[in-house]
């Protein structure tokens, strides 16, 4: 709240023309100027505007789930020109979406070494076909790992060269 205090103002008075009269004395007049300014207070809960828990809870999974489908993108081929996956080494969660995206040194492929992945993957369903190829720029391979564990994968045309990586799935 805020509050101006009282002051003292110096008015002088006016009693007209006079001839051989002395000054007038001025007259003080006091002022009051207090002003209040109103507290302004807001309380409300999400019940009071319609919101209930479950809307509450449900706008949040919602929100979960987005976060957890977000994807992982890795680069083909290093933007130095390596022949690399980048990053080669990476932990995702469980059913999380990799997106594979050519960058350089293309053609590329992605394939999952059937020795090591987790115990009951099927490496040629998570895999790209050797023969098949990503050719153009930007092009991406996207797959989406829903067993806990280590995955190793290659590059077919540049595995010699070390085009290798490792994903852990949480």
């Amino acid at each position: 709240m805020a509050t101006v205090a009282s002051t003292a103002v110096a008015i002088p008075s006016f009693t007209g023309l006079r001839a051989n009269s002395s000054a007038a004395k001025p007259t003080t007049v006091s002022v009051s100027t207090a002003v209040k300014t109103p507290k302004l207070t807001v309380k409300a809960s999400l019940k009071d505007i319609g919101v209930t828990t479950v809307a509450v809870a449900a706008a949040a999974s919602v929100a979960l789930a987005a976060g957890n489908s977000m994807a992982m993108e890795v680069l083909l081929g290093g933007d130095d020109g390596s022949l690399a996956f980048v990053p080669n080494d990476f932990t995702v969660a469980k059913g999380e979406k990799i997106v594979f995206k050519n960058n350089a040194g293309f053609p590329h492929n992605v394939v999952f070494d059937e020795d090591e992945v987790p115990s009951g993957v099927d490496a040629s369903k998570i895999s790209m076909d050797e023969q098949d190829l990503l050719n153009g720029p930007g092009e991406t391979y996207e797959v989406a790992l829903t067993e806990p564990g280590t995955y190793s994968f290659y590059c077919s045309p540049h595995q010699g060269a070390g085009m290798v990586g490792k994903v852990t799935v949480n």
